[in-house]
C-alpha cells in the first residue's frame, strides 16, 4: 500500500497531469490542515484555566472571548479550509504573494500587531522546515512551468499558512493575551502536522515526475513497488511522516480513545478474524477462495470484519475524491438496503460496500479494476459499527430505521474527509446525530409532541441528504433547527423525571404506612377476643385512619398518637360491653364520639354518614352476649396503582437475592441520582437508563429511560444480581455518539479476544 495517505485514504494520482496532481495536493492539505482551528480550543482553555493566571479580570475577558470563538467554531473551520483552498486557486491564477503583506493604507494598532505576529509565524515555519520547503518549491516550480505559470507561489508555504490564519480570525475582537496564545497554539498545531504533510507532498510531486536536480535520490525517485500480489507501493526511507511505517521500540503508542487507537483495534481484530477464517478455509480445502478485497462482518456480528486476501492481479486503490463522488451520486437515492441491514436482516458494512461498488460502476470505475484502500475500509467499518451500536445501545423505534439509513452515506463521506469526527465531541455531524438519537430514542409517537419530534428529526435527516456537499455547516444548521425543539423536550423530560420520583416516593411512603398500620392492627386483633362490630371497625375505618395520620403527620405526631389511643379505647369499650356495664359503656361511647366521627370522616364520610356509622357501632355493642373471638388480620386489597408499581420491582424490594460479588453490591449502594447505566429490559432491548431517585426508606434506586419514564425499581442487591447476569452495565456516556463509540471499542476488544 502507499505509505503516504491522509487518515482515510487519499491516494496518489496515477499519471502526471499537473492539474490532477495539484488537486491531489489541495485535498491532502485541506484534510490535514483543516482541523487545526478546532484542535486549538482544548489547549487554549487549559491555558486560560482559573488557576493559571492571578489576574482574574484579564482572564475573564480572555475566557469570554474564547467562548465566543467556540460558538463560531464551525464557521471558522469552514473559513480556514476555504483560505487554504484559496492558496491553490491563486497558484493557478498567479494572483497572490508568497508572503503576507499588510494592506496599503492606515491600519489600527491591533491590526498591525496581528500582521506582525503573522510575519513572525511565517518566519518560524520557514526556519523549522527549510529543507522540505526548498524541495517543495523547486518541484512546484516544475509543476507550474508545466501549467505555464512560472511564478506561481507555494499554496501551502509559510506565508500562505500565516495568511490563512489571519484571514480566518482577523475580524474577531481578540484580547491581546488571547491573540498571543492563539498564534502560539497555531504554531504548535502546525508543527504537529507540517512535517508529515510536506513529506507527503514532496513524495507525491516526485512520484509524478516533478522532481528537482538537487533532490536526494530517496526523495526524488518513485516509490519502489512491492510484489504484485500486494500491489502496493512503499515510500522512500528519506521522507518524513510515513503513516504506516513499521513500529519500533521508540514509536509512541496511540493515545487512549484516539482514532489511531480505534483503528489499531480494528486492524488487530481483522487480523485475528482473517487468521481464523484462513485456518477454517484450509481445513475445508478451500484456502485461497476469498472475496475481492472487501471487508465483511465476522461471525461475532455487530460490525466490522476480517479483510480477505486480494487476488493476484494488481488493482488500483480508489482516491478519496473518487469515493466521495460515488457516495455523493448515491446519497439522495433510496436506502432500503441500509434500513434492512440496520433491522438485522443484513450487515451494514457489507451493504455499504456493495452500494458503493454499484455506484462506482455508474461512474465508470470498474470494481474489478479498483478497490478500497485500508483507510477507506476503516472509515466504512467504523461508520457501520457506529450505526449498529446506536441501535444496540438506544431504544430506537422501528420507524426511525429509514431515517438513520439516509444518514449512512453522508457520514461515510464525513469519515473519509474529516478524521475529527471520531475525536472531537463538538464535531457538527456528531452533535446532529446526538440530537436525532435524543429525539428518536424511546419515542413511541404517542403524543403530539413526540410525533413532532420524530417529524423534525426526519426533516433534519432529509436536509443532510439533499444539501450536504462536503460543507459541514449544513450539519450545524440542521442541528440548530432540531435542537430548538429538543430544548422543550428536555424540560418535559426533567419534569417527567421529577413526577416519576415523586410518584414512586409517594407510593413507597403509602406502602410503608400501610405496613405500619397493619402491624398495629394485627397486635390489637390478637390481644383479646373482640366482637364483630369492633373488629370490623378496627379493620376498616380505623386502619385507614392510621394510614392517613402516618402519611400526613408522621409516627410521633399527636394526631397519630390520638388515633392509636382510639384503637385502645375501642378494645376497652368492647370489654365493658361484654361485662354488661351499660351505663359505663354509654359514658365511654359519648366521650369517644368526636374521635370516632373524625376517624370515620377520614374515610371520606360526611358528618351525617359518620354519625350513622357510630350508630351501627353502638348497635353492635348493645348486647352483652354477642359472640367474641380472636380475629386474623384481614388481607389488604392491593390498589391498581400498587399493582402497576410492583411491575417495576425485581423481587419486591427485599434483599434476598444472592450475589457472589460483595464489592459489586457495595458499588450499587454508592449509586447516586444522575448516574448512567445500560440495562437489558424484560423484552431483551438494551436501553440507556439513569438513577433518578434513591429511596430514603428502602434505599431502592429508581431507574428511568431517556424519556424520563420509570423502568425499574430495585435494591442494591437486586441491581448487583442484574449486573452479575450481564443485564446491567454500570457507566455510560451522556451523548449517544460517545456511548456508541464506547460500545464499538468494547465490541472490538471482546471480539478480538
Amino acid at each position: 500500500m502507499s505509505v503516504h495517505k491522509n487518515p482515510f485514504g487519499v491516494g496518489y494520482a496515477t499519471h502526471s497531469d499537473p492539474l490532477r496532481v495539484l488537486g491531489d495536493i489541495q485535498r491532502l492539505a485541506v484534510e490535514q490542515l483543516g482541523g487545526i482551528p478546532g484542535a486549538m480550543f482544548g489547549p487554549l482553555e487549559a491555558a486560560l484555566d482559573p488557576g493559571a493566571d492571578p489576574d482574574e479580570s484579564v482572564q475573564y475577558v480572555d475566557q469570554s472571548a474564547l467562548r465566543v470563538l467556540r460558538q463560531r467554531h464551525a464557521t471558522h473551520v469552514m473559513n480556514f479550509r476555504q483560505h487554504i483552498a484559496q492558496g491553490f486557486d491563486t497558484f493557478r491564477a498567479r494572483r497572490a504573494r508568497t508572503e503576507p503583506a499588510a494592506p496599503l493604507g492606515l491600519v489600527d494598532e491591533v491590526q498591525l500587531e496581528f500582521h506582525l505576529a503573522g510575519e513572525k509565524l511565517a518566519e518560524a515555519i520557514e526556519q523549522s522546515h527549510a529543507r522540505p520547503l526548498e524541495l517543495m518549491e523547486g518541484r512546484l516550480r516544475a509543476l507550474g512551468l508545466e501549467l505555464g505559470l512560472p511564478q506561481a507561489p507555494n499554496p501551502i508555504g509559510p506565508g500562505r499558512l500565516a495568511s490563512a490564519f489571519m484571514e480566518t480570525f482577523g475580524d474577531e475582537q481578540l484580547p491581546e493575551a488571547l491573540r498571543v496564545l492563539m498564534f502560539r497554539q497555531y504554531e504548535v498545531e502546525l508543527a504537529r502536522v507540517l512535517g508529515e504533510l510536506y513529506a507527503k507532498v514532496n513524495t507525491l510531486l516526485s512520484e509524478n515526475g516533478y522532481a528537482v536536480a538537487d533532490a536526494p535520490a530517496s526523495v526524488q525517485a518513485p516509490a519502489a513497488a512491492r510484489p504484485e500480489a500486494v500491489a502496493e507501493t512503499e515510500g522512500a526511507s528519506g521522507d518524513e511522516g510515513h503513516d504506516h511505517a513499521p513500529a519500533s521500540a521508540s514509536s509512541p503508542a496511540p493515545a487512549p480513545g484516539s482514532l489511531s487507537e480505534l483503528r489499531g483495534m480494528l486492524h488487530a481484530w481483522r487480523d485475528s478474524l482473517l487468521k481464523g477464517s484462513a485456518e477454517a478455509a484450509h481445513q475445508a480445502g478451500t484456502a485461497g477462495r476469498h472475496n475481492r478485497g472487501h471487508v465483511g462482518y465476522g461471525s461475532s456480528g455487530g460490525g466490522g470484519g476480517a479483510r480477505t486476501a486480494r487476488p493476484m492481479q494488481a488493482r488500483r486503490e480508489l482516491r478519496i475524491d473518487e469515493l466521495v463522488s460515488v457516495a455523493s451520486l448515491l446519497q439522495s437515492e433510496p436506502t432500503d438496503t441500509f434500513a434492512r441491514a440496520l433491522a438485522g436482516s443484513g450487515r451494514l458494512a457489507n451493504a455499504i460496500r456493495e452500494h458503493l461498488n454499484f455506484g462506482s460502476r455508474r461512474l465508470g470505475l470498474d470494481p474489478e479494476q479498483v478497490s478500497f484502500s485500508t483507510d477507506e475500509e476503516d472509515a466504512i467499518d467504523l461508520i457501520a459499527l457506529l450505526f449498529d451500536s446506536l441501535f444496540q445501545s438506544n431504544h430506537l423505534p422501528e420507524r426511525s430505521r429509514r431515517l438513520y439509513a439516509r444518514l449512512v452515506l453522508p457520514f461515510v463521506k464525513v469519515a473519509l474527509t474529516d478524521q475529527s469526527l471520531f475525536e472531537t465531541s463538538a464535531h457538527p455531524a456528531r452533535r446532529l446525530l446526538d440530537a436525532i438519537t435524543e429525539a428518536c430514542a424511546g419515542n413511541a409517537a404517542e403524543t403530539p409532541q413526540e410525533r413532532e419530534l420524530l417529524e423534525r428529526a426526519a426533516a433534519a435527516s432529509q436536509k443532510i441528504v439533499t444539501e450536504y456537499n462536503e460543507d459541514l455547516a449544513i450539519f450545524e444548521v440542521a442541528h440548530a433547527e432540531l435542537d430548538a425543539l429538543l430544548q422543550q423536550q428536555r424540560r418535559r423530560v426533567e419534569m417527567q423525571e421529577e413526577r416519576a420520583a415523586k410518584a414512586t416516593s409517594g407510593r413507597e411512603r403509602l406502602s410503608h404506612a400501610r405496613q405500619q398500620a397493619d402491624a398495629i392492627l394485627a397486635q390489637q386483633l390478637a390481644n383479646a377476643p373482640l366482637s364483630e362490630a369492633i373488629a370490623q371497625f378496627l379493620s376498616t375505618p380505623w386502619r385507614y385512619h392510621l394510614v392517613q395520620t402516618l402519611l400526613r403527620e408522621g409516627e410521633v405526631a399527636q394526631p397519630h398518637v390520638e388515633a392509636r389511643a382510639l384503637g385502645d379505647a375501642l378494645v376497652d369499650v368492647d370489654r365493658i360491653a361484654a361485662e354488661g356495664a351499660g351505663h359505663l359503656l354509654a359514658q365511654h361511647l359519648i366521650a369517644l364520639e368526636p374521635a370516632i366521627v373524625a376517624c370515620l370522616a377520614s374515610s371520606g364520610l360526611d358528618r351525617s354518614a359518620a354519625e350513622h356509622g357510630l350508630a351501627m357501632l353502638v348497635r353492635g355493642l348493645a348486647h352483652p352476649h354477642t359472640p367474641r373471638a380472636l380475629h386474623p388480620l384481614p388481607p389488604s386489597e392491593v390498589p391498581t396503582d400498587d399493582i402497576a408499581e410492583r411491575k417495576l420491582w425485581l423481587a419486591g424490594g427485599t434483599d434476598t437475592v444472592t450475589v457472589r460479588d460483595s464489592a459489586l453490591v457495595e458499588r450499587m449502594r454508592q449509586l447516586r441520582a444522575g448516574e448512567l447505566m445500560q440495562l437489558v429490559d424484560g423484552q431483551g432491548e438494551r436501553i440507556a437508563v439513569k438513577v433518578a431517585w434513591v429511596s430514603p426508606l428502602t434505599t431502592r434506586r429508581l431507574l428511568v429511560n431517556r424519556r424520563g419514564m420509570r423502568v425499574l425499581l430495585g435494591s442494591a442487591e437486586e441491581l448487583a444480581a442484574l449486573a452479575e447476569s450481564g443485564r446491567l452495565e454500570l457507566g455510560g456516556e451522556p451523548a449517544p455518539f460517545d456511548e456508541a463509540l464506547r460500545h464499538v471499542r468494547q465490541h472490538l476488544a471482546q471480539a478480538r479476544g
